[in-house]
């Protein structure tokens, strides 16, 4: 399968040979939503803690004798119905991970990418350069590609253009190494360069 390349500073066009295996998948969506939502679980902290009645300091002793005083009967200051007293189902720390093979993480992103393609929202560019971290500089580019709402994914830790669309709503920027589903199905439209295209084939092939 050939890809055209668009080139940012107005060269020549170009096409790149990719494989049919990785951009040309079917569209897996049951796939696709197991991988998202597992990723998702996985980015929670399930930090959350709460304490039993057990838990709770003091309460030792009982309140008051059991009769004669014209009160409910009471065993412990920190029951749940007391104020300060235990929760009856305390929330403990969790893990919300869920099993995904490497099959399975490889196919959604495969299966993602190739709708991309066939939709016509993933664009190919020989490169992006910006020689200072401006976001005037990276309007410039994206507006000679013509889009918005826009994962701009790289080959390598490009500072200029991280810090260049810090600013801009709607516009992320990413390494090749990590590309996940959640953020290629976030945005509209999809620019990765050639040098990164050819490195993200290379591990998922």
């Amino acid at each position: 399968m050939d890809l055209n390349v668009q080139s940012v500073a107005g060269g020549a066009a170009q096409t790149i040979q990719v494989s049919d295996l990785v951009f040309g998948a079917d569209y897996k969506e049951s796939l696709i939503h197991q991988v998202v939502t597992a990723y998702q679980a996985a980015a929670r902290s399930g930090t959350r803690a709460q304490k039993t009645r057990s838990e709770v300091r003091g309460g030792g002793a009982k309140p008051w004798r059991q009769k004669g005083t014209g009160r409910a009967r009471a065993g412990t200051i920190r029951s749940p119905i007391w104020r300060s007293g235990g929760q009856t189902f305390a929330a403990k720390p969790q893990n919300y991970e869920q099993k995904v093979n490497r099959k399975m993480y490889r196919g959604a992103i495969r299966s993602i990418l190739s709708e991309l393609l066939r939709k016509e929202r993933l664009t190919v560019v020989d490169a992006i350069n910006i020689e200072q971290p401006k976001t005037k500089e990276l309007l410039v580019c994206l507006n000679t590609l013509n889009v918005k709402d826009v994962l701009i994914i790289v080959d390598g830790a490009d500072e200029n253009i991280f810090l260049a669309s810090r600013n801009l709503y709607h516009v992320g920027v990413c390494d090749v190494l990590d590309v996940d589903p959640v953020s290629l199905i976030g945005f509209k439209n999809v620019v990765i360069t050639a040098d990164a295209l050819k490195r993200l084939e290379e591990r998922l092939s």
